[in-house]
């Protein structure tokens, strides 16, 4: 049977143990809310410091060219590639996740309004689960444009099939689901959608830095994420979007700022698009949010994928068995996919005092997060995890519950 012991002998062989050292985290906090917001590489200080200081203190608009400010979306973009299962000059890191699934979303819409003469694919299909921006991007979008665009929403994965008809214009999902961590089978989906004529928009806000994903293999179509979770770019830091290469010709989208053009300095009324990804740029970009992002990025030149995958399914692995185990009398309900294939990096409880837990598990040092209806979310970040974690936040778990040490009266604050 596991025990502390035991969970520190798998820390000592950790092959990924010493990248712990390259993060600040606090001696006495447990934390488990990666999934939301990545901690601070030790890196991300001193190069804060050398932006401030020295490249706008003192070389100040020099800089752009002088320290490469103005590559910075598509030298991030590279870097951030190989996660993704994408190539050089593939994707950019800029804006917010939700304007880059406005792009995206445009960009998918008009090419099939461009191809079907009958105009017939008035449909997006989607979880009714998927992340609310999501779904919001989606009705903001069909409402602005007027032309009989309509949401069509399933509440399970196994639904999809059948929602994907000759009717469907675009999919649009979000790989690992950010209340429940089902993990969905992209290449299957989206297999299914080229068979039915339709296009596929992935959000991996849940998977970038996560889980392996593989874009090209899975012969995808649009893609897009942050940078502030698993990859530890900062809070708020600009998010990502990708364009399938035999697609980028075709691309377009309405928010056609001067970073996207073709000449930017060109200083041209009129708008000729960048035959390259650097179209999905808009407005200037925030310069000391994107020289962060690339210290969280360097760090997984130090290992790969595969291995943070075989950490990751064993971290949670580890949490779902002691969960289960010692706080089998209480009505802990297992949310998250037991099924490797199927399970991010995240693992949900709900329960039914599951915002005051998480309060009382966050007063004793362990940081997890809130999501209704009463899911308990635990985020699992192998860079920087230890298999001790697992144990000690569970037993502080154990101790609130078996204690009822926990205030069913918990005000929520304004983040949950």
């Amino acid at each position: 049977m596991t025990n502390r012991e035991a969970c520190l002998a798998m820390d000592q062989n950790d092959g990924l143990a010493s990248l712990r050292n390259e993060f600040v985290l606090p001696e006495d906090v447990i934390y488990l809310d990666g999934n939301s917001l990545g901690a601070r590489p030790r890196a991300a200080l001193d190069r804060a410091r050398q932006v401030v200081e020295q490249e706008w203190g003192v070389d100040l608009i020099r800089s752009w060219n002088k320290a490469g400010w103005f590559d910075l979306p598509v030298k991030l973009g590279d870097k951030l590639a190989p996660l993704i299962g994408a190539g050089p000059g593939e994707v950019v890191v800029s804006d917010s996740t939700s304007i880059n699934l406005f792009k995206a979303l445009a960009a998918a819409l008009n090419i099939q309004a461009g191809q079907d003469s009958s105009a017939r694919r008035k449909v997006i299909v989607s979880e009714r689960g998927n992340f609310p921006t999501d779904l919001y991007i989606a009705q903001g979008l069909a409402k602005w444009l007027d032309r009989g665009y309509q949401l069509r929403l399933v509440d399970a994965p196994d639904e999809l099939p059948s929602a994907i008809d000759a009717d469907v214009a675009v999919v649009m999902l979000t790989h690992v689901n950010y209340r429940s961590g089902r993990l969905l089978d992209m290449r299957a989906v989206t297999r299914h959608a080229h068979e039915q004529g339709a296009l596929t928009v992935w959000d991996l806000a849940h998977s970038a830095g996560a889980v392996p994903v593989d874009l090209a293999g899975a012969d995808a179509d649009f893609a897009v994420g942050c940078t502030y979770k698993y990859l530890n770019g900062g809070p708020g830091a600009p998010a990502f979007i990708w364009v399938a290469p035999r697609l980028l010709p075709r691309f377009s989208h309405p928010l056609s700022g001067w970073w996207g053009h073709a000449r930017p300095f060109a200083m041209q009324a009129g708008f000729q698009p960048c035959p390259t990804i650097r179209s999905a740029l808009c407005g200037t970009q925030p310069t000391v949010s994107l020289a962060l992002v690339e210290c969280g990025l360097d760090l997984f030149a130090r290992t790969d994928m595969r291995a943070l995958r075989k950490k990751s399914l064993a971290l949670t692995d580890l949490f779902i068995d002691l969960a289960e185990r010692r706080c089998a009398a209480h009505p802990l309900t297992l949310v998250t996919p037991r099924e490797h294939a199927q399970r991010g990096s995240h693992v949900s409880f709900s329960h039914p005092h599951g915002y005051a837990i998480v309060q009382a598990l966050i007063e004793k040092g362990v940081i997890g997060d809130y999501r209704e209806p009463h899911i308990m979310r635990f985020g699992f970040t192998p860079l920087y995890l230890r298999f001790v974690d697992v144990w000690d936040a569970v037993d502080t778990l154990a101790r609130i519950l078996d204690r009822q040490d926990y205030d069913v009266n918990a005000v929520a604050q304004a983040v949950t």
